[in-house]
């Protein structure tokens, strides 16, 4: 293909931070009306090679092309403003603005005086949203929306600067099923419409499905560019981790014992919550979360772990009664919680990987002053045992994969040592090879008798690793399904959990 088929071509970028060479001769080629994915595991690169693109970092060597014309964007702004939107994984919204706000931030049409024009403002919002089939009040403060509707609502965002090339990494994490069709109908449309589309996903299927042409990135490095249809889930799982990956899920070892947390007829305060929970948690036990977006998976556990008000029921561990009124006294009973959203509330972006290792644990490295040997200690038990790739233990954690960064969560919290583990979608954007190593983490924890609790969007993900599975729908629990009686990777019982996720909606 000649240079001029080319709408977007990104040859041999380099980019250093301190200590690591994030992109090393890194290269991508994008051609008008195509889907083009750009796939490798966390860490890979693939962040870092779009932040160039659109003028996050700064390159430290080779060339960007659009429409064959050498381009350098110095700012975000300066990409949107020449045709280069981006929706990143991780979402940077004012949460205590309105949707619309959101929408133009940066931009605000204004009025003849000078003032923001509020009418204009609601009215073009509500046109794209009608164009896009996207069922949001433009009034309504983003803070009180979903994690599904904020994404669609960001890239609704992309798509109004009429970009010719529209970055989206991680689109789907947060989205159901309904909502990721219509993301792609949203995507069909714009390359229709000639634009160029980089995709960065870790679904394979999705890749498979939505792609005309797969990039594969490793360690900074180009590896390989294919047409999508040529190529297979273990070809791009080879091509990405450098080895083949027979199992998507270790073996299974842990053994449910006795009844570690008994929960009765738990209920939030304040709704949106769930209502009437009633289940047990048995030692060595995963117990999966099961529902649809709105089904109080997240509501559920933030209620256990004090972070939502209790409104009633009971919650007994090892038989004695626990209260959980705050955060503080949940971690002192033994509760740890991995929150759904890295960045807004699991992540101290400007700290170091010292501070994010140690802060849930800070009063065990004594008062007033802190021990910095154990600190040192301790943050490196993190760091091996939780394979974090980082330059060093003062790197901002905010500079490390995605991945990283939630092993580094863990990590944090394990050094509390619970005894129950909440996982909010622990592997939400994460690559395959670092999931395998998280659902090794998961089950080892199981193994040593810690009851572990997991939410999470994805059907083989829950079947794989969980030993029963409790379903949610619209904030009740609408049934339990165990493994070996119910299910084993059975498509059928996806369908019966499916059927139980919508029984009170």
């Amino acid at each position: 293909m000649s240079e001029q088929q080319y709408l977007l071509e990104m040859m041999d970028i380099e980019k250093q931070f301190p200590g690591v060479k994030a992109l090393d001769h890194a290269k991508l080629q994008l051609r008008p009306g195509t889907v083009h994915a750009l796939m490798g595991e966390n860490g890979a690169g693939k962040s870092t090679l779009m932040k160039c693109l659109f003028g996050i970092y700064t390159r430290d060597g080779g060339t960007i092309t659009m429409d064959g014309k050498p381009v350098t964007f110095t700012s975000p702004r300066d990409a949107l403003d020449n045709g280069v939107a981006m929706v990143h994984q991780e979402l940077n919204q004012v949460l205590r603005r309105s949707v619309m706000e959101n929408m133009y931030l940066g931009r605000f049409p204004t009025t003849k005086l000078g003032m923001v024009d509020s009418r204009k403002m609601f009215n073009e919002t509500k046109a794209i949203f009608t164009a896009l089939e996207i069922d949001v009040d433009p009034r309504a403060i983003i803070g009180t929306l979903s994690v599904s509707k904020r994404q669609m609502v960001e890239i609704a965002k992309a798509v109004s600067y009429n970009a010719r090339i529209l970055v989206l990494d991680e689109p789907t994490s947060s989205l159901t099923e309904d909502e990721v069709e219509h993301l792609f109908r949203i995507m069909n449309r714009l390359t229709a419409d000639g634009v160029g589309i980089i995709y960065i996903s870790h679904k394979m299927d999705e890749i498979l499905r939505i792609s005309d042409d797969v990039t594969i990135m490793r360690d900074g490095q180009w590896v390989a560019t294919r047409p999508a249809k040529e190529l297979t889930t273990d070809e791009i799982i080879r091509l990405m981790v450098n080895r083949e990956m027979t199992n998507r899920f270790p073996p299974k070892n842990n053994k449910p014992g006795n009844v570690l947390m008994d929960v009765k007829g738990v209920t939030g305060m304040y709704e949106p919550t769930c209502h009437d929970v009633t289940f047990q948690l048995h030692e060595g036990e995963v117990l999966g979360v099961a529902g649809l977006v709105g089904s109080r998976r997240t509501e559920l556990l933030n209620t256990l772990f004090g972070y939502f008000t209790k409104g009633g029921g009971e919650v007994t561990v090892r038989g004695k009664k626990i209260d959980n009124a705050t955060t503080d006294e949940a971690r002192n009973n033994g509760f740890a919680l991995i929150t759904e959203e890295r960045r807004a509330t699991g992540i101290f972006g400007e700290g170091s990987i010292t501070f994010n290792s140690i802060i849930s644990n800070v009063n065990a490295y004594g008062k007033p002053l802190l021990n910095g040997r154990k600190m040192d200690k301790d943050t490196q038990w993190v760091i091996d045992s939780m394979r974090v790739k980082t330059p060093s233990k003062r790197t901002h954690i905010k500079s490390l994969s995605g991945g990283n960064q939630q092993k580094v969560i863990i990590g944090r919290w394990l050094l509390t040592n619970p005894d129950v583990l909440l996982l909010d979608e622990p592997t939400r954007g994460i690559d395959v090879g670092s999931k395998y190593e998280i659902y090794e983490l998961i089950l080892n924890l199981a193994e040593q008798g810690k009851g572990v609790m997991m939410v999470s969007s994805e059907m083989p993900e829950l079947l794989g690793i969980c030993d029963r599975i409790l379903v949610m729908s619209n904030g009740q629990l609408a049934g339990i399904v165990e493994r070996g009686k119910d299910f084993g990777g059975i498509p059928g019982e996806q369908e019966t959990i499916m059927a139980l996720a919508a029984k009170y909606v």
